[in-house]
């Protein structure tokens, strides 16, 4: 479990360092939306209002939101519930509607059946297919038995699965196991990923999701997982592999060759931007300033296009600025 700085500190985000460190982006610590569609397998996103570029047959789009922590109730944000149906009131509202949503971990603060019961309650008004992977708040209470009960049904191991959409090959892997600090995904999991892609076409588009950053975000403060360069090796020979994240509650973007790494923003709260505090954890801001760091993910593939186009979309009802 992270180790939280006091909810009475307010660290600035730092805008030094990570760019100048040279592998990773920091896009953005306010809160975030992109629209993923597929469309020839290479991502582009809109901003949420526009007009969305024009749909063909194999087209579609999913939304990703994390981190809702269901249960927490400290000062940083004492009504995560409200700022998550805030979230679905976003997703309803889009000009386009996903095929599906993504959860990419900590549903609950504590792992406590009323607070998965409050979770579904919300996310019913989405109206959209569910999956989901574990956080760690998912699973520390019970060893994450609750957790697959309600979410791993059909899922191998401590929830890994894999489901294929519209040629598009979907692969959620657990990572929470955690090691030194950072996530694990072990041996078992390797294995099972090894043999889940070792028949796809190379030309197969892969969206791989998890909770804790597939590549070392920023390994001091557990953001990072220990083997996932050996999950990588098996995905290199293919042509568009797409890896979406949370656990850090903010946007950052790395890009490595064929495939690209993002992070999303939490419903519930922010946490300061890498190496900007003392320790990670949640982060108080000014009341009138929280809905404008808390975000959901949606972003547009659309062949002809080879780079995200990443757009701050916050919960707060504001101008978007496209990065």
């Amino acid at each position: 479990m992270s180790r939280n700085p006091s909810e009475d500190e307010h660290p600035q985000p730092s805008a030094d360092g990570i760019d100048r460190r040279g592998f990773l982006h920091c896009m953005a610590w306010a809160g975030t939306g992109l629209v993923w569609s597929f469309a020839g397998g290479v991502p582009v996103s809109y901003l949420y209002g526009a007009t969305p570029p024009k749909q063909h047959a194999e087209d579609f789009s999913f939304v990703q939101i994390s981190d809702s922590h269901i249960g927490f109730a400290k000062a940083a944000n004492p009504d995560v519930t409200g700022t998550l149906q805030k979230a679905v009131d976003r997703i309803r509202a889009a000009a386009t509607q996903p095929d599906f949503v993504i959860h990419t971990g900590d549903l609950s603060h504590n792992a406590k059946e009323a607070e998965f019961d409050t979770m579904d309650q919300v996310l019913k008004g989405a109206n959209r297919q569910m999956y989901f992977v574990p956080g760690e708040h998912d699973t520390a209470a019970d060893d994450g038995k609750m957790y697959l009960q309600r979410y791993g049904k059909g899922t191998a191991g401590n929830g890994w699965y894999s489901f294929n959409h519209k040629g598009v090959h979907f692969v959620g892997l657990s990572n929470v196991q955690q090691v030194d600090g950072i996530g694990k995904l072990g041996a078992e999991q390797l294995a099972w990923l090894k043999n889940d892609v070792g028949d796809l076409r190379g030309s197969t588009p892969i969206v791989v999701f998890a909770h804790i950053p597939l590549w070392a975000a920023y390994p001091e403060w557990g953001w990072a997982t220990a083997d996932s360069e050996q999950a990588m090796a098996l995905l290199k020979g293919f042509g568009s592999v797409t890896v979406l994240n949370g656990h850090i509650h903010q946007v950052m973007q790395k890009v490595e060759g064929k495939v690209t790494f993002h992070t999303a923003m939490s419903t519930a709260f922010p946490q300061p931007a890498p190496g900007s505090a003392p320790s990670p954890g949640p982060m108080k801001v000014p009341a009138e300033k929280l809905q404008q760091v808390l975000g959901i993910t949606d972003v547009n593939f659309v062949a002809g296009k080879h780079h995200l186009a990443v757009v701050d979309s916050p919960l707060a009802v504001a101008s978007a600025v496209v990065r």
